[in-house]
């Protein structure tokens, strides 16, 4: 096995105790490498995974894991963990996996999971949209689609996320988080395979030739993925395509870092907006 034969690979790194009396990875830690790689594999899918498998009305059981061991892993080795689906068949699916310390393969795993009602724990055929997810990701191909529109347009699709974000999540109150700026801005979401919205953001005209971006909300489960990079780029095109030659954001001092990677600089001083501390933050188009 090599490397490049996986589509996912997630970097980890030996901790101390995950490290046995001789000095390497206690055996059994090797499984639960492999499992966080699987979750990892889901966010890879754009899937949320309980609110996925609820909508298809089934769930994944474990029907066997098993590993080989090559060469033993030691404290502080940073490994790469690999999955791919390597097989669906009409209730289960086989995911094959490695880690790799560099070019080494150090252990070599398959896990077979069987799709069945959640209640009954009886099998039951894989739906055909997760059957086009597992499939669609092995091929390269893009999980998730971009669309950019009137509050019209997507008012179904980001409301639950942005209430589930900011209302929810942040205890932003309702009445702040709904405003008459809806109705005039541009909105983008991200959407998944089965229609999920997975992030959102707005574009507001603030001044001649100054857009604002704004209400900028992933879902948690996506948070570290492309997503919110892919949504703040698809409203900034947006605005330096209509003319706009500046971009402003207001914003949360915890993701001032996001920003900054992205071009953005602080201007001013930190203030609170919602109970939230905050920085205005600038970038040219």
């Amino acid at each position: 096995m090599k490397r490049q034969d996986f589509r996912l690979s997630h970097r980890l790194r030996v901790r101390w105790v995950e490290v046995d009396m001789q000095k390497i990875v206690f055996n059994g830690h090797y499984l639960m490498y492999f499992d966080t790689a699987v979750t990892e594999y889901w966010r890879q899918l754009a899937m949320p995974y309980a609110q996925t498998m609820q909508q298809l009305g089934g769930d994944l059981f474990v029907k066997k894991a098993s590993l080989e061991y090559h060469a033993s892993a030691e404290m502080d080795d940073f490994l790469d963990v690999c999955m791919r689906c390597d097989r669906i068949g009409n209730s289960s699916m086989t995911f094959v996996g490695a880690i790799f310390r560099g070019e080494e393969l150090l252990i070599t795993s398959e896990m077979v999971y069987v799709y069945a009602d959640p209640v009954a724990k009886k099998s039951q055929p894989i739906p055909a949209p997760l059957r086009d997810l597992l499939e669609s990701f092995e091929r390269a191909e893009d999980m998730v689609q971009l669309h950019l529109g009137s509050w019209h347009d997507f008012q179904k699709l980001a409301s639950p996320l942005r209430t589930e974000v900011f209302v929810h999540e942040q205890k932003v109150p309702a009445e702040l988080e709904w405003d008459h700026e809806d109705d005039t801005a541009l909105h983008a979401v991200a959407l998944n395979r089965m229609g999920l919205c997975l992030a959102t953001g707005r574009l507001i005209q603030h001044a001649p030739g100054v857009a604002r971006i704004g209400r900028m909300a992933v879902k948690k489960q996506m948070r570290g993925s492309d997503l919110g990079r892919r949504v703040l780029h698809a409203l900034m095109d947006a605005a330096k395509h209509r003319g706009d030659t500046q971009v402003i954001l207001h914003a949360q001092c915890s993701a001032e870092g996001f920003y900054k990677r992205l071009g953005f600089e602080p201007h001013g001083a930190v203030f609170e907006e919602a109970g939230i501390a905050h920085i205005e933050m600038v970038r040219s188009l």
